[in-house]
């Protein structure tokens, strides 16, 4: 779901100015209280299935003793859902919100509600197998303390990462230690190809990725009816110390097998499903299976709204026939990575069977509509899944949407052009802008058009409206004012979490509130497990060709024994491993003290001075090289110009 610089813009809070909802967005949601089946509450059932315990406290701290999440902010969930939120998503927030200790199946245990993630544990016969340590190392140490309070004090034997995103790895220092990876005493499992996108995922597009991540998770947004409800897969997620270990057991087959601490256990890859590198396990003594993140409460994104690469739909539909065939004739236990489990084999299969045809219906469908020559606009504006499929709680968009992913199908397949001669070669915004709000008659006219739409309880036409006003005229504070209004009552109506809390941002923003900044050191741990390649790629993307100018360069960066050559010319940073060419100078050091240097965190001297880096040839054609390079703003607008 989530990449490690998206994640870091959750950890972050702050507060906003909100409105009332007006009678058109309690119309709306009072609509979905009548259309949704709010009587079945078997899911309460499930959440609170096997409940052992939670801190008494609610309280996660650091090494410090500093609260770094409070499970208790999530008490104003409870009784109906008041006009300002979509009861489907009041619903979907009220199960995410339950938190603490609970038994799956004899042996299988989770702890739920602690992080955005769970953490699943299976008893080993000596110690404990942890699946996905949560994000953070504070919230993992807290679970697995929890963990060894109610069931025992038993070592942590091994840990299994289900797939590639930080909120199924991070916290795995506050739950084993390196020093017991490193001498064989724990075993780490991971999918093929976890290393590589586990930290090099969002490296390209971090900074872009990790601002809209903030709008996406509501980073700023205060807890309550009319701000923060939730994520849509979880509650926020903890502060504190992002981490990784590197596996010791990569997976590479589907129906690899392996006995961990004494634990069977059957794998099934499912790379580029929710995530690059992804698998599922099934645990054949317990009949349990383990569907990672590729089952859940929700639809889930086919593209998330910070921006990834887009997900293949019709693989992960592909995927889950193919767990339905491994393992539904042999299931009795079904937990995953977010949300709460399920039981029994038929329930079971039959879940897993509806939300695969969701996934494939939207692919499908929009396909289909796409080969009839309508624009990914026009599909998701026209896709409804069937009243079968939409009936089942967990394929409701509280997390993914049927509009959005159907719009990525789309553009998985026909990019963002939608073959219209005159979207072609657009405009840009700011100047599209300008011309319609001439050409309406000016601000006050388009205010007045505005006005009239929301008196009407068009609030999409308002927002379209107000829209090109505020990127015509930034600094009309009643044109950002009528936005804020119009975009916060989008974000009351809204069914999916990632939507609401957009909305609610954008607002927050035109308000006045500062912008939320991407972070770019937010797992400094994680960060010193790039490999080169990956850092190279980063330094490529951010050369400045202005700054670089006519400069000709060749410099080699001497890593963890590997050899990488880079060559800036022509406003191009080219790097090739091993290559033997001569260059001007080399540079020895560890990846994280270049890194270190290259992110203004230290400097080459200093380096240098401490032993960690060696200059071979021309220091001097090192002068200036960390001034080519541009460091993009981490709070650019999204909201204005």
């Amino acid at each position: 779901m989530r990449g490690l610089i998206a994640i870091s813009a959750i950890l972050l809070g702050g507060t906003a100015q909100a409105a009332e909802p007006t009678a058109g967005t309690k119309a709306a949601n009072a609509a979905v209280l009548k259309a949704l089946p709010f009587k079945d509450t078997s899911d309460f059932d499930r959440a609170k299935k096997g409940f052992i315990g939670t801190l008494p406290d609610g309280l996660i701290r650091d090494a410090k003793g500093a609260v770094v999440r409070d499970l208790n902010q999530v008490e104003f969930l409870k009784g109906p859902a008041p006009d300002s939120v979509n009861p489907s998503l009041w619903r979907n927030a009220q199960l995410t919100a339950m938190h603490g200790l609970y038994e799956v199946t004899p042996g299988v245990w989770q702890v739920r509600g602690f992080d955005l993630s769970n953490m699943s544990i299976i008893r080993g016969a000596t110690g404990y197998v942890v699946i996905d340590p949560l994000t953070t190392a504070e919230a993992a140490r807290a679970a697995i303390g929890l963990v060894k309070k109610h069931l025992g004090d038993k070592p942590v034997t091994a840990v299994i990462y289900t797939h590639s995103h930080v909120d199924h790895f991070g916290g795995v220092r506050g739950v084993v230690d390196e020093a017991d990876v490193k001498a064989g005493k724990v075993a780490i499992y991971a999918p093929a190809g976890f290393m590589e996108h586990a930290v090099s995922e969002n490296v390209i597009a971090g900074n872009a990725m990790g601002r809209r991540a903030s709008y996406m998770f509501g980073s700023r947004l205060p807890a309550g009816p009319q701000g923060h409800v939730g994520t849509g897969i979880g509650p926020r997620a903890s502060g504190g110390s992002i981490t990784l270990i590197a596996p010791t057991h990569e997976v590479k087959a589907t129906g690899e097998t392996a006995t961990i601490d004494g634990v069977a256990v059957e794998f099934q890859l499912t790379p580029n499903s929710e995530a690059p590198a992804e698998m599922n396990l099934y645990l054949p003594a317990l009949k349990a299976l383990c569907l990672a993140e590729n089952f859940g409460g929700s639809m889930h994104n086919i593209l998330t709204p910070r921006g990834a690469l887009i997900r293949d739909s019709k693989a992960w539909a592909d995927y889950l026939t193919q767990s339905l065939r491994r393992y539904g004739d042999r299931t009795e236990a079904l937990f995953t990575s977010h949300f709460w489990p399920r039981w029994g084999q038929k329930d079971i299969a039959e879940s897993v069977a509806l939300q695969r045809d969701a996934y494939k219906y939207l692919h499908d469908q929009s396909v289909r509509l796409m080969n009839r020559g309508y624009t990914g606009i026009e599909i998701g504006n026209m896709i409804e899944l069937p009243p079968v499929l939409a009936s089942a709680w967990f394929n409701r968009g509280n997390y993914g949407s049927p509009s959005f992913n159907a719009r990525a199908v789309y553009q998985r397949y026909m990019g963002h052009y939608d073959g219209n001669p005159s979207n072609l070669n657009p405009l840009p915004p700011e100047d599209v802008a300008k011309r319609y709000v001439a050409a309406l008659g000016g601000s006050a006219k388009l205010l007045s058009l505005a006005a009239d739409a929301r008196k009407a309880g068009d609030e999409r036409w308002a927002v379209e409206l107000l829209k090109q006003l505020v990127f015509a005229e930034p600094q009309n504070t009643a044109a950002k004012a009528a936005l804020a209004d119009a975009l916060e009552q989008l974000g009351y109506r809204a069914e999916s979490a990632p939507w609401r809390n957009i909305y609610l941002s954008g607002a927050q923003e035109l308000r006045g509130a500062a912008a939320t900044p991407a972070s770019e050191t937010a797992a400094f741990d994680v960060a010193r497990a790039m490999p080169m390649s990956s850092l190279l790629d980063l330094l490529a993307v951010r050369l400045d060709p202005e700054k670089a100018g006519n400069k000709k360069l060749k410099i080699a960066f001497v890593a963890g024994g590997e050899r990488h050559l880079v060559s800036i010319a022509n406003g191009v940073l080219i790097h090739e491993a091993g290559a033997p060419e001569k260059v001007e100078a080399t540079i020895t050091a560890p990846t994280a003290a270049i890194l270190a240097m290259l992110g203004g965190q230290t400097t080459a001297r200093e380096l240098m001075g401490q032993g960690v880096m060696k200059i071979d040839g021309n220091p001097l054609a090192l002068l200036g090289f960390g001034e080519l390079f541009d460091r993009p703003p981490t709070d650019f607008p999204l909201v204005t110009p």
